[in-house]
């Protein structure tokens, strides 16, 4: 049940994957009201099964599920309060595309996505005050469809440049989200946005484990010049890095300040202990044959600000040119699987 200094609130939540059914769970057991917004064969399975989330305080079942398939039904089951959305940025567009006619009618929208940008896109469709920053640094699995395991505990962040920020924090922390709060929003996404390059790119690419790539001292250098890149895009930007809950991120910036003899060990437990033999989201959306990848709208955003800001980011253009072309089948992926000799030499290192 919701805490009693806390309201009841009514919100819309666009999907039911790893994030979306993980916020949207976790507020629905705080007391709060959730309707999903699925695709029809989805949301008829999340009717008959509805969501079991598995977390550090215990397995939840879910059922019955407020579950509508079209923006019509969408609709006519609000008013809402606040809406989620967790989707992938490289979904982002057509989903506006398809809310755009509605927007009116929609609520205010919290983004959790990974990425510097989908702001930007969200406040041309339902305009800047009515856009709020989020970022979730928990890690959330969903290994089979209705089921959400919360992997690691860590937090969500809140940007605090909306009216509806703070309410919105004391809700989420009561849920046990531990939401915070940060006054600065650009800083907490594209601090996100570190964490989410590291042994990413180069993981997909190489399909090797995060744990592998740092063994690897040639690779871990190629890791640590990518990400000094996206320090050095944020630094002409005066975008500040700061810490997101249970993510300590000025420290791997202090981490890459040093030498890789003796980083690497560092890196080694940080990253590659610490996610394990769990492979990263750009090796799985590869795997998975779809033909998309998020490295466009992550390592490709390095680039694109580091262009406007006459950074040169050569290591991030490269690992988004291969990334892409081998999920579009324009390079072969056995080329550089397991061959991180082809990757040195493509990014202009020395094995």
């Amino acid at each position: 049940m919701a805490k009693p200094h806390t309201p009841k609130l009514k919100f819309l939540c666009f999907g039911a994957g790893a994030i979306g059914g993980y916020i949207g769970g976790s507020l629905i057991l705080a007391g709060h009201s959730v309707t999903f917004l699925e695709r029809p064969e989805q949301a008829e399975a999340l009717k008959s099964r509805g969501l079991v989330l598995q977390t550090p305080q215990g397995t939840f079942s879910i059922f019955p599920l407020q579950v509508v398939s079209s923006l019509e039904e969408t609709i006519t089951a609000g008013p809402y309060d606040l809406g989620i959305l967790a989707v992938k940025s490289y979904d982002t567009q057509s989903l506006l595309e398809t809310l755009s006619p509605y927007a009116v009618a929609l609520p205010p929208v919290l983004s959790l996505q990974n990425g510097v940008e989908n702001e930007m896109f969200l406040a041309c469709v339902f305009g800047t005050d009515r856009v709020i920053s989020g970022t979730v640094t928990t890690a959330v699995g969903k290994p089979e469809p209705g089921v959400i395991v919360v992997e690691r505990l860590r937090g969500v962040g809140i940007a605090d440049e909306h009216p509806l920020a703070p309410t919105l924090a004391g809700v989420m922390d009561a849920a046990g989200l531990r939401a915070r709060l940060y006054t600065n929003g650009r800083a907490m996404k594209w601090s996100k946005m570190l964490t989410n390059l590291m042994g990413n790119a180069t993981s997909a690419i190489l399909d090797m484990t995060p744990a592998e790539i740092y063994a690897d001292p040639h690779l871990t250098r190629l890791e640590v010049a990518m990400l000094r890149e996206a320090v050095s895009v944020m630094r002409a930007m005066k975008i500040p890095v700061v810490n997101l809950p249970g993510t300590p991120v000025k420290g791997l910036i202090f981490l890459s300040s040093l030498p890789i003899w003796l980083s690497q060990p560092l890196w080694q437990q940080a990253l590659g202990k610490g996610r394990g033999g769990k492979m990263p989201s750009f090796q799985i959306d590869l795997k998975s044959g779809r033909g998309k990848s998020e490295v466009e709208f992550l390592n490709g955003a390095v680039v694109r600000f580091g262009q406007q800001a006459g950074v040169p980011t050569p290591i991030n253009q490269t690992l988004t040119h291969l990334l892409m072309e081998i999920t579009r089948g324009n390079i072969r992926w056995e080329d550089f699987r397991h061959n991180p000799a082809a990757l040195l030499k493509a990014c202009g290192f020395h094995s």
